[in-house]
């Protein structure tokens, strides 16, 4: 099993005592978020390897001696302002933090999402390419990996176009960023992929990978036997399932393009029911709670 900290939240960034605790204890419970009343028990002796997202490992740095199981990163690192990311970090420092985990994990096992990319008068073709060649430069030698994604049409993407104000890609957009992104990654001796995307730009140089496929995982773990994605059952990725521990709706970031928040007012609720003592991340367990241990 992989444990993903977490799709749903930035655990690392807000939550980091609380999975240490977790962690010490031994266990972690996951309240379904499609059904409030089954929770899964995750014992950390099932876990083969912890993956961490996020866009702000600073809190979680102190605590990673602490894990003695395989750690992978995958660090979301854009070039929006506060008008998009009002609780992101100055990026200058998310870049310090960045240095900083590839020195402690490995350059192998941190890769830099730059993700998602769209384009608006502000966040233009021309700014895109400046940053990111800019963002090659600064992580020489500590990054090996980046990632790309193109902005999906997510609820709170709707409800936030008056912020975002998105305008279509063309494929001439595709190409200049397929060029010049392949050309500033390899300068900097870095691969640049696209997982899960229509637009692949392979033609351009970019390489086809997955974000953790069964080679990366055999790396981490040593074993093969980890179950398809369901996203991979549809023959759209070939990434493998990873167990995701976070909750929808407690990222304080607030990214205006994010997927698993879509209600601001729900998570300032969220927040405050958040005891770091929990088995929980958000809340406590009910006597009416349905409890099985997932293996």
């Amino acid at each position: 099993m992989i444990l993903n900290v977490s799709g749903r939240c930035d655990i690392p960034a807000f939550y980091s005592k609380w999975f240490i605790n977790r962690y010490k204890e031994g266990y972690v419970d996951v309240r379904n978020p499609f059904n409030e009343n089954m929770v899964s028990r995750i014992y950390f002796d099932d876990v083969d390897a912890i993956l961490f997202c996020s866009k702000n490992p600073i809190p979680i740095l102190k605590y990673l001696k602490l894990i003695d199981k395989p750690i992978l990163f995958h660090i979301t690192l854009t070039p929006y302002k506060r008008d998009i990311e009002p609780g992101v970090p100055a990026k200058g420092n998310i870049i310090n933090a960045i240095k900083k985990l590839s020195n402690i994990i490995g350059i192998d096992n941190i890769y830099v999402r730059y993700d998602p990319i769209f384009l608006s008068d502000i966040y233009n073709i021309d700014y895109h390419v400046k940053e990111f060649d800019t963002l090659c430069n600064l992580l020489d030698g500590y990054v090996k990996n980046i990632i790309i994604s193109f902005i999906d049409d997510y609820k709170n993407v709707r409800n936030n176009m008056r912020y975002l104000k998105v305008r279509p890609f063309t494929d001439k957009d595709y190409e200049i960023i397929g060029v010049n992104f392949s050309k500033s990654a390899k300068k900097h001796n870095m691969t640049v992929q696209t997982c899960f995307e229509d637009r692949n730009l392979c033609e351009y140089g970019f390489i086809k990978q997955d974000c953790i496929g069964i080679e990366l995982a055999y790396k981490l773990t040593g074993k093969t036997n980890f179950k398809k994605s369901k996203i991979r059952k549809k023959g759209k990725c070939n990434c493998i399932e990873t167990v995701d521990i976070g909750v929808y709706n407690c990222c304080k970031h607030y990214c205006k393009y994010c997927y698993a928040n879509f209600n601001e007012k729900k998570v300032e609720t969220n927040f405050s029911k958040h005891n770091p003592n929990s088995s929980l991340l958000i809340g406590e367990l009910k006597d009416t709670d349905i409890i099985k241990i997932r293996r």
